[in-house]
């Protein structure tokens, strides 16, 4: 039942996922806004599909962050961007900028203006990092950092990446942390897309103003015992 939920899904997400690519492909000749439209759309068809077809539902916990705010969570799954996409008013996504050169992907990250680091740059990314999240914020948009700055398995932690704490100490707005368990349903690699309930949670926000070490082990503290405690309440690692 599992592989068979699992292949509806997939045949399902990729099919609908080529549909939208070409059929908001126009949106590139208009305002921003119709590609955001377009996004939002695939990540809602997205979530309902993983419901109806996988069992995989998912639960939003604490108070989505508003405005020009920094998010960093914890980032275990495909899943997650796409989560972030739906529930949040046009959020500027940090990103590797080699995702923007997929074809069509990219071209819509592009488009929706999400943020895009080069890892090999160091000081460089650093400052075109800092520049696009005070753009951001300066339009009231939500700017998203995953601080491991790739995918990690339920119950691993890998190194917080620097540019989590250079967006906090020069954007000057507080910083929701958040958790997941996502990479229990929804792996890093694999076929199953799992049943059961994914949990996205919005902590208490770190105010602005901290010195760097002591913003890093708050977030991570805080981003940590919550991602454990979720993945705990699911059952812990299959």
């Amino acid at each position: 039942m599992l592989f068979l939920r699992s292949a509806a899904f997939n045949l399902v997400f990729y099919a609908l996922s080529v549909i939208v690519v070409f059929a908001a492909t126009p949106c590139f000749l208009l305002p921003r806004r119709y590609t955001l439209r377009a996004m939002e759309f695939w990540s809602h068809m997205t979530l309902w599909l993983l419901r109806v077809l996988a069992g995989t539902r998912y639960e939003v916990r604490g108070q989505l962050p508003q405005g020009g705010v920094l998010v960093a969570s914890k980032h275990q799954s495909m899943w997650d961007t796409i989560v972030m996409t739906a529930i949040l008013k046009d959020p500027a996504m940090v990103l590797k900028r080699e995702l923007l050169w997929i074809p069509f992907y990219g071209w819509y990250a592009r488009k929706a203006r999400m943020i895009a680091i080069d890892r090999g740059a160091a000081a460089a990314a650093i400052r075109r990092l800092v520049a696009q999240g005070k753009a951001a914020v300066a339009e009231g948009r939500p700017v998203v950092i995953f601080p491991e700055g790739t995918r990690s398995a339920p119950g691993a932690k890998l190194d917080y990446k620097p540019g989590v704490a250079a967006l906090y100490r020069q954007l000057g707005v507080e910083c929701v942390p958040a958790a997941v368990n996502s990479g229990l349903f929804w792996g890093r690699r694999g076929f199953a897309r799992r049943p059961g309930t994914i949990v996205i949670e919005f902590l208490e926000p770190i105010p602005p103003g901290l010195d760097r070490k002591s913003f890093m082990a708050t977030l991570e503290t805080r981003v940590e015992t919550a991602a454990m405690k979720l993945v705990a309440e699911a059952g812990g690692t299959r």
